[in-house]
């Protein structure tokens, strides 16, 4: 008898009732719609016509995001560097056939406007975080590249007037200087309105430093470019 007992440790289980009353936690329920999610958020078996609409669409909704800066993680949430990159090629071709074709001033030639963009980008999302910043690489990088948005209708304005006859000397280096400085207040006020929460209260000035000399620096090379 033994011997059988212990051939069946669970024999005794089978008499063992259980009170309906005794209220069973969890769900092992399988959710219906899972799947459904699932298939929505695959892109596989997505046509290419709608998956290059929808990137579209996203990066417009991101230059909407700039031209009406708040303290949003839209920008965060859903970063890419498709933006960024459009930008700074615009800007490096406006800026070509200017003074980078004279022997005597040394103006930005298009590879140099990708290394001032892209280092100055780098350095200053090292610099945030060093500082204790709670964003990625990525995301401060597209914050950054985004928000150049600005200065780039800035350099497209001010290739405007630089070809009209009628605006010559003065009045239009006042114009230009008026542009620049409003696009370059706007970019600074966008890119530390989205990056102001995710950096420590008492550190928010060294971060906005190296912001504020980057756009600066890509106005001044607007300001003073001459065709």
């Amino acid at each position: 008898m033994a011997t059988e007992d212990a051939n069946r440790p669970f024999a005794g289980l089978a008499d063992v009732s259980v009170s309906e009353d005794v209220v069973v936690e969890g769900d092992i329920s399988v959710p219906v719609g899972s799947s459904r999610r699932d298939d929505e958020l695959s892109t596989l078996d997505e046509p290419v016509k709608e998956t290059i609409l929808r990137d579209l669409r996203a990066v417009g909704n991101k230059f909407v995001h700039v031209l009406y800066p708040k303290q949003s993680s839209a920008l965060l949430r859903d970063w890419d560097l498709w933006g960024p990159l459009l930008l700074c090629v615009t800007l490096a071709l406006l800026l070509q056939g200017g003074a980078a074709d004279s022997d005597d001033q040394g103006g930005p030639q298009f590879a140099e406007v990708f290394v001032i963009v892209w280092f100055g980008s780098i350095v200053i999302t090292l610099n945030s975080k060093l500082l204790g910043g709670t964003i990625s690489f990525f995301q401060s990088l597209c914050v950054l590249g985004y928000c150049i948005m600005p200065l780039t209708v800035a350099m497209v304005i001010c290739r405007i007037v630089l070809l009209s006859s009628s605006s010559k000397g003065a009045i239009s280096f006042g114009i230009r200087l008026a542009v620049v400085t409003a696009s370059f207040g706007w970019s600074t006020f966008a890119s530390t309105a989205f990056l102001a929460d995710s950096q420590p209260p008492n550190r928010k000035a060294l971060v906005v430093y190296p912001v504020f000399l980057f756009y600066f620096v890509i106005g001044w090379i607007i300001l003073t470019f001459s065709p």
